[in-house]
């Protein structure tokens, strides 16, 4: 009786063995006559109804900020792009397959989303999934890893305190709204997130947040549905600031220091010159990074050129100041030409004048004051052989007090120019 039982086992075990033979991805292929040859799959919308609109959820996600070029207007981001659609022709049973409930196909035996990228200006060179996966009830989906090179809108009046928004709209090339509806797959918030969780590299930009809408839009009589993801992306400017803004901020300092030089000395125009030329080297760095179709001036443009012509008038006044008191060297040379010994009137009037500026020790004030006697006796003595006086005398005197307020106007309009465009870049 053991024995009979023993035999039953054995016999009862051997056909849940047969019964439980393994199942292959191809039993499921064979079963859906899913291959190459057989096109029913991949000719047309996968539906039983054409009147039934196929579903797709889509959903986008950042990777990386590979590039925003200002020059040329171009967004480029390394996108995660996700889709999911309902192939009707496509069920099976787990159960009579052993549980399996997907598997993945080459993208060739199946129908897909002819969807693209409006705003996509480049084909995209990244490598390509050769894969779709297919889920028993129907579902497909498809993952794609994608360098999106992308036109993109850029307000660049705040550069470089900038925050750019780039759109990339996807949409269908030949469905309409009536055949194909467009999903989001994950709301705004969760796009951020996993954005944000998700992102590699972002170099001078920093990630803000990514959104999505629905837009409809009505072309040759038929309605469109498209899904549009919004990139918020804010500039990191340290580099731009320490490259153009305080670099130019030094030239301004350096030119209003330049006053301090004194103007019997030749190298005044001379160095600002070169510093006025110094800063058209950085307009020409500026010029290369701005584009040339921006519509409203940037704000670094006009810090740029209002800087650059105080510069330009610091210049002239000093060319004017040199001018006057070369005239009035020349008056009193011409004055003093019988007189061949001793200083002459102008070199006594522009020293002391440079004196009472520079020179603050007592044996300086003795000589000021010796200076004044003897500029004195010879302007009594002047006045004595040319009744009227010298109309040119008073040259230095007068550079000098040009001089004085060009200097107090130039520091205070480049103080009120500079808090001005401290409120505009903040606000």
């Amino acid at each position: 009786m053991i024995r009979a039982l023993v035999f039953i086992s054995v016999l009862l075990s051997s056909d849940l063995v047969q019964l439980k033979s393994p199942c292959s991805y191809q039993d499921v292929l064979d079963h859906l006559n899913l291959s190459k040859s057989n096109e029913v799959y991949k000719l047309s919308r996968p539906v039983l109804d054409h009147t039934r609109p196929t579903h797709i959820q889509l959903s986008v996600v950042l990777y990386s900020i590979l590039a925003v070029i200002e020059k040329t207007q171009t967004f480029i981001p390394f996108v995660w792009a996700g889709m999911s659609w309902t192939n009707e022709r496509i069920h099976w049973e787990p159960d009579q397959f052993c549980g399996i409930t997907h598997f993945a196909v080459p993208r060739e035996l199946l129908w897909e989303p002819d969807l693209f990228i409006y705003e996509m200006t480049e084909k995209d060179s990244s490598p390509k999934n050769p894969y779709l996966v297919v889920f028993h009830n129907g579902t497909v989906t498809s993952e794609e890893e994608i360098k999106v090179v992308a036109t993109c809108k850029m307000d660049l009046h705040k550069f470089p305190f900038d925050t750019q928004q780039c759109n990339l709209t996807l949409g269908s090339a030949m469905h309409t709204a009536d055949e194909v509806h467009l999903r989001p797959l994950l709301n705004s918030s969760r796009v951020t997130e996993f954005s944000r969780e998700l992102l590699l590299t972002q170099g001078e930009w920093e990630f803000v947040s990514l959104s999505v809408d629905n837009y409809n839009f009505s072309f040759s009589g038929l309605m469109w549905e498209t899904l549009v993801y919004t990139f918020t992306v804010k500039r990191r400017p340290l580099l731009h600031v320490l490259n153009l803004l305080v670099p130019i901020l030094f030239f301004l300092v350096l030119d209003v220091a330049s006053f301090f030089i004194s103007d019997f000395r030749g190298e005044k125009l001379g160095f600002k010159v070169t510093v006025l030329l110094a800063v058209s080297v950085l307009l020409l760095i500026l010029n290369e990074i701005l584009p040339s179709t921006s519509s409203d001036t940037p704000l670094i443009a006009t810090y740029c050129i209002v800087i650059f012509a105080m510069m330009l008038l610091s210049v002239l006044e000093t060319i004017l100041v040199t001018f006057l008191m070369d005239r009035n060297d020349s008056s009193l040379k011409m004055a003093d030409s019988g007189n061949e010994s001793g200083p002459t009137q102008h070199e006594l009037l522009c020293v002391s004048e440079e004196s009472n500026h520079s020179l603050k020790s007592s044996e300086s004030q003795i000589l000021v004051l010796i200076l004044d006697q003897i500029r004195e006796l010879r302007g009594s003595v002047s006045a004595h052989v040319t009744p009227g006086g010298d109309p040119h005398v008073h040259g230095c005197v007068w550079a000098k007090r040009i001089n004085g307020v060009f200097v107090s106007l130039y520091v205070l309009t480049a103080a009120l120019f500079l808090g001005l465009m401290f409120m505009q870049w903040v606000v």
